[in-house]
């Protein structure tokens, strides 16, 4: 049985990343629940990773292309794991050490420069505190973790080791 090409496994990444950011605003058009701050940083993340692999996908270089696909790739996972990771650390703190909800998103980017807005939604919020969804009794957060993990670690290995053709 031949091993899936480099090709095959970067579409498998940007359709991975099509889906969860799919989920992500079915979560909140459908079911209703609002992103925080933290979240939408995360669906950029994802959104980063899925147009890596579509990048890559469509450029389908060999060599030392692939391997800087492979590596921007895992930088924009890792981002987005750090952000997931923040998210779940402000999730479990203890409900007193939470800072209060503040301003939307929408407002911190009219009124502030872009540079306090990232700091500030690094922070967290209320907001960000908040578990309004799980699934097998993780939070959303906590998956997006997982996911872009499993993003980065494909897209290193479909980039460094998977077949040209």
């Amino acid at each position: 049985m031949k091993s899936p090409t480099r090709r095959s496994l970067n579409l498998a990444g940007l359709l991975c990343c099509a889906a969860l950011l799919g989920y992500a605003w079915y979560v909140q058009g459908v079911l209703r629940i609002d992103p925080c701050p933290l979240c939408i940083f995360q669906r950029v993340g994802v959104a980063a990773t899925g147009v890596l692999f579509l990048l890559a996908w469509l450029h389908a270089p060999n060599g030392w292309g692939a391997r800087a696909y492979g590596v921007l790739i895992a930088l924009a996972a890792l981002l987005t794991m750090a952000i997931a990771a923040r998210h779940v650390w402000i999730q479990h703190l203890p409900e007193g050490a939470v800072p209060v909800c503040g301003a939307t998103l929408n407002y911190m980017l009219d009124v502030f420069p872009i540079s306090d807005v990232i700091r500030k939604v690094l922070t967290g919020s209320g907001e960000c505190h908040a578990v309004s969804w799980s699934f097998l009794g993780l939070a959303m957060p906590t998956w997006v973790l997982i996911a872009a993990a499993g993003l980065g670690s494909l897209g290193v290995y479909a980039n460094f080791s998977g077949r040209r053709r």
